[in-house]
């Protein structure tokens, strides 16, 4: 009887861990389901008005699903704004400063974690601590450079701000993805006659090309959504870019939400197709990120 006794009772503790994990398991799936919704409705419920006729869109009580889908606000989008001439700009300026941002922010966490110089450590903190201050504390004194260069209303004036906003943070993730990397390998090659170039180009970038991605989709949404740097440096209206366009849209003395949502809708696909196509890279890369050897 007592060893029934005591074999009863790791049996009664083995059900109250399974129990207890099990709860546990769907209290996080249930509140993942609940963030999933509170962050993927809005979504839905504007793409959902981009496909409503005008009358559904301010109907009362509304509905969920276009009763009779349309595609009338997007072809309104286009004859009555200059929505292609902003998705141009914007494409012509975010790809070049994720480009750009990328080369240099590449070349500086190289140097910042293969070569030995005084200060180093101070310098990778200094970046850091530039990336402290908001876009609006910086826009008056670029906005002043940028006049007295007469880059205004140039794709020049508004790359060099988005590469200025998203370079240090860059920097700052390429040098742990580097630092993720063992010298060894690196030494290796150059074992096998390869020069420090070669070593970079075949050895260093492929193995960091997961942290290079999720470093490029960091720097491609910043540009993309950016909507301060854009409304002052580029005043003509054939110049501005996408959030600018949304904003006029939203200024104007009627505003028209079916319209609206449609662009709102074309905005948000550029980024989201980026972010799903490169997603595995973006796991990959945070994952090397946060480990140092």
């Amino acid at each position: 009887m007592a060893s029934t006794h005591m074999l009863a009772r790791p049996r009664r503790w083995a059900l109250r861990l399974r129990w207890g994990s099990l709860r546990w398991s769907v209290f996080v799936y249930a509140c993942a389901l609940v963030l999933g919704f509170a962050c993927g409705f809005p979504l839905l419920w504007m793409a959902s008005m981009a496909f409503k006729p005008p009358p559904e869109v301010l109907a009362w009580p509304p509905h969920f699903l276009p009763q009779e889908p349309t595609l009338v606000n997007f072809v309104r989008l286009f004859e009555e704004s200059h929505f292609l001439i902003y998705l141009q700009n914007s494409l012509i300026c975010t790809f070049a400063a994720t480009a750009i941002a990328i080369a240099i922010a590449t070349v500086g966490a190289y140097s910042l974690t293969r070569y030995r110089y005084a200060g180093r450590d101070k310098f990778a903190t200094f970046i850091l601590l530039a990336y402290m201050f908001p876009p609006i504390v910086l826009i008056v004194p670029f906005f002043v450079w940028m006049k007295t260069l007469g880059l205004v209303d140039s794709y020049l004036s508004l790359i060099l701000s988005y590469v200025a906003l998203a370079l240090p943070f860059a920097i700052w993730l390429l040098r742990a993805f580097f630092q993720s990397i063992p010298l060894d390998i690196e030494e290796a090659a150059w074992i096998d006659g390869a020069d420090r170039l070669r070593a970079i180009i075949y050895v260093i970038l492929p193995l960091s090309l997961p942290g290079v991605i999720a470093t490029s989709i960091f720097t491609f949404i910043v540009s993309w959504n950016d909507y301060l740097f854009a409304l002052v440096l580029m005043t003509e209206e054939e110049m501005r870019t996408l959030p600018v366009g949304l904003g006029d849209l939203l200024n104007r003395a009627f505003i028209d939400w079916g319209v609206i949502m449609a662009a709102a809708m074309l905005i948000t696909l550029p980024a989201l197709a980026f972010f799903i196509l490169t997603q595995n890279f973006l796991i990959r890369g945070w994952g090397a990120g946060a480990v140092k050897e």
